[in-house]
């Protein structure tokens, strides 16, 4: 019964909410939601390997605020090579992840927004794929399936079936093969003070 009230609740509450981009106040904010809604072993996964010391790419870290300005959702999306095509020449294309919504605020498609908003500026700005692990039945909705990502393989353990991926360019996959490499920006930390 409590999770039909809950779910009565999150249907007629109020869902106001814009989808924004990431700005550097948001950084212990988006930390703290993506604790939340993750869990602690967060870090351990394998796309945290692609992400470790990099920033995302250039204008895809977008967030969800509530009418006050609070960040009740996030995504973002990382330079990657998918692999090698036939020539052996490096395949650009982004991983997705993390997503995630302020358990708080679950059930007011805020994620499929901000899944939408990713993927259109992805598209916007002449991305040719996009990859991502997760939940197929989820991400299906949005064009992502495995069969577009099995020639590819992740930097450390993965489930193969929650490997998926989205062309947002035809064939841009076609012959990519191999395991993805982190290709984006680094993260630039300030030069250390050598102790007198």
């Amino acid at each position: 019964m409590a999770a039909v009230v809950d779910a009565m609740r999150a249907f007629f509450a109020p869902s106001t909410f814009v989808i924004d981009s990431e700005n550097p106040g948001d950084v212990v904010a988006r930390e703290s939601l993506l604790d939340r809604a993750m869990g602690p072993d967060r870090r351990r996964k394998s796309s945290e390997k692609l992400r470790r010391g990099r920033i995302p790419a250039e204008r895809l870290a977008l967030v969800a605020r509530a009418e006050d300005g609070h960040v009740i959702g996030t995504v973002r999306l990382w330079n990657v090579e998918a692999g090698v095509d036939r020539e052996g020449h490096g395949v650009p294309a982004l991983l997705l992840g993390p997503l995630a919504v302020d358990p708080a605020h679950e059930g007011r498609g805020i994620g499929g927004m901000l899944m939408r908003a990713a993927i259109q500026e992805a598209k916007n700005r002449g991305h040719g794929a996009i990859l991502l692990v997760g939940d197929a039945a989820y991400y299906e909705r949005f064009g992502f399936f495995a069969e577009r990502a099995q020639h590819l393989v992740m930097p450390g353990p993965f489930e193969r079936n929650r490997f998926l991926a989205l062309e947002l360019k035809d064939g841009w996959l076609d012959g990519a093969a191999g395991i993805l490499v982190a290709s984006g920006r680094k993260l630039a930390l300030p030069p250390l003070k050598r102790a007198a």
